[in-house]
């Protein structure tokens, strides 16, 4: 895997090697990224496992990223590609509830937040209630959520702005209602 544009081009990044995590290939992150055209501000990656969403958002523009993932393996990994990045970065090994809940309490809000859970474990409708009551996402701010293209979850208070199915992946881009 590789970073696709953008300062950090061509960058390779490590993955794990266990069938725990699925990395975003870099044709659909780009895709992603084509989508939600310059990037600034600050970046949460939840569910980081590579941290690859995450710096190519800092490689695109964003100003600073934080990575969490549960795994210790993961965050080991994250620390290895983050190693060499210019622009302040955080990783954090933590579930996301307890992640979400200490960042409402250091009052942090980020403009771009991507989710991408384990599949089919309802994860996206947790993450995104406790998004919204915590007022994480900053206003204006998106998030992208990235599930296989079967799975089912609510989105109350939020608005498509796009949905894409790439294979089995589907993405979606979500805004706060009120903010387009």
């Amino acid at each position: 895997m590789r970073i696709i544009s953008g300062k950090y081009k061509t960058k390779k990044l490590s993955v794990l090697k266990s069938n725990d995590t699925r990395p975003t290939t870099d044709k659909v992150r780009e895709n992603i990224f084509n989508i939600l055209g310059p990037i600034d501000g600050s970046v949460l990656d939840l569910f980081a496992g590579s941290g690859a969403l995450g710096i190519e958002a800092l490689s695109r523009g964003a100003k600073q990223a934080m990575f969490i993932d549960g795994a210790r393996d993961a965050i080991g990994i994250i620390k290895e590609n983050v190693s060499n990045i210019d622009e302040p970065v955080e990783v954090f090994r933590n579930d996301y509830r307890r992640a979400l809940r200490a960042m409402n309490k250091r009052e942090r809000h980020f403009d771009l937040i991507f989710l991408d859970p384990p599949y089919h474990k309802g994860m996206v409708d947790i993450s995104l209630d406790l998004m919204d009551s915590l007022k994480i996402l900053a206003d204006g701010g998106r998030i992208v959520v990235e599930t296989h293209k079967d799975e089912v979850y609510e989105i109350p208070g939020y608005i498509s702005q796009r949905e894409v199915v790439y294979g089995t992946i589907r993405i979606n881009v979500l805004t706060k209602e009120g903010d387009l």
